[in-house]
């Protein structure tokens, strides 16, 4: 059976198997230890020739636990995931198992969650990236609207008097002009926190007002805090794939897989949880990066919990309403 090494991303190909009468293409993925990532990664590839003419290609930048990039066009994948220790996972498909979306493999002493990465994966990730790297411009219309759709979120009724104006101090930005504290994160801090409002209206109105828990004399500002997660979440995820791969980064994609608001969904966990760690520690403004760091540990020891394979399933989510 011939198996390719690629050094650099730690990776063992196997191919050409006979499977159910089918022409398969079998390739193990090896995630190594010294990439952060401890597990292994399965993926089967089913094709019948007659039907299709499809071709595997592997690409450094993207060959990451979760991501199809280096798979030829079409292909569908199936992708066995355990977080923990290292152990070789190998187990063949049924053809019911292997037109199904997302199943659960038992055996004698765990559990594994097959997921099958969906054609439009490649797509979810490419537009997290590029709404990651656009800037807030004020002379684009849409930015405007969202900037004024965020103000109707947070004060229903009240009226906006302008895209400069002191009213946006209320809700926690630095002056008058909300546009100069978006240069840290971007347009996307803009659109988390519009998603955090229409989402979870009812924890995102509890946080702008700083209502239940004994709330310090000098708060954090909201707006800016909630700028200053988004950017926290971008470099934990890391999706730069110009970067080392993180364990992290691997899990994350594969929750995109699911959804694709997991970004979106995992800024309002990071909120409330931030919010949470606030009132625990009796925090300062002058504490606020010590919180931070502490939330972004909190997300990290969750998102690695066996038993998180979605947003939802993370122990904090149950914060938000």
């Amino acid at each position: 059976m011939p198996k390719v090494l690629i050094p650099e991303m730690g990776l063992f190909l196997t191919a050409d198997l006979d499977f159910l009468g089918q022409r398969v293409i079998f390739i193990v993925i090896t995630i190594l230890a010294d990439m952060g990532c401890l597990g292994i990664v399965i993926l089967q590839v089913a094709m019948i020739a007659k039907e299709r003419n499809l071709t595997v290609k592997v690409c450094a930048d993207d060959a990451t636990c979760g991501s199809p990039t280096w798979i030829g066009r079409g292909l569908t994948c199936v992708c066995f995931k355990r977080k923990g220790n290292y152990e070789r996972i190998c187990s063949n498909l049924t053809p019911l198992q292997a037109s199904s979306p997302i199943h659960e493999l038992r055996t004698q002493e765990s559990m594994f969650f097959v997921l099958v990465l969906i054609d439009d994966m490649e797509e979810r990730l490419t537009r997290v990236k590029r709404r990651m790297k656009a800037n807030f411009d004020a002379s684009r219309p849409d930015h405007q609207e969202a900037l004024k759709a965020l103000w109707s979120a947070a004060y229903p009724g009240e009226e906006l008097h302008g895209l400069i104006t002191d009213q946006w101090k209320e809700m926690g930005w630095q002056g008058r002009d909300p546009s100069t504290d978006f240069r840290g994160a971007g347009f996307i801090s803009l659109e988390n926190l519009l998603f955090f409002a229409k989402t979870f209206p009812t924890s995102f109105q509890r946080l702008l007002k700083k209502q239940g828990g004994k709330r310090a004399a000098w708060e954090y500002p909201f707006a800016v805090a909630g700028v200053n997660i988004t950017f926290m979440i971008m470099q934990m995820l890391d999706l730069d794939t110009s970067k080392r791969r993180t364990f992290i980064r691997s899990v994350f994609l594969q929750i995109l897989s699911e959804n694709e608001w997991a970004f979106d969904l995992l800024y309002c966990v990071a909120f409330v949880v931030m919010d949470k760690q606030w009132l625990e520690r009796n925090a300062t403004y002058m504490e606020f990066n010590d919180i931070l760091k502490s939330t972004r540990t909190q997300l990290e020891r969750e998102l690695l919990m066996d038993d998180v394979l979605r947003i939802q399933d993370m122990p904090s989510y149950s914060l938000l309403s």
